[in-house]
């Protein structure tokens, strides 16, 4: 889980595609929105296309991509959309 003093490069929520947001959440629920726990499961799961038949092609043009270099705005996606999902847990 994140720390209540988690800081990351905001990216407005509008600008991630909703099934991406989906995506995530779908992949923290079934191991652990923890990274590197996390990104092991979205590769797994885009490697067979385990969610709405999305895969690395198809996610990397919605914006979430696995190379390296976009891992940091990967983790930041991550990131910020776990922690929207705590928040509104937690409203």
């Amino acid at each position: 889980m994140l720390s209540a003093g988690f800081r990351c490069k905001l990216i407005p929520m509008d600008d991630i595609s909703p099934q991406v947001r989906d995506f995530i959440l779908f992949c923290a629920e079934r191991r652990s929105p923890e990274w590197p726990v996390i990104y092991d499961e979205m590769t797994r799961v885009a490697g067979g296309k385990l969610f709405q038949g999305l895969g690395c092609k198809e996610l990397k043009q919605l914006g979430l991509s696995f190379s390296l270099s976009g891992m940091d705005r990967t983790i930041e996606l991550v990131k910020q959309v776990t922690f929207q999902d705590q928040q509104q847990g937690a409203s």
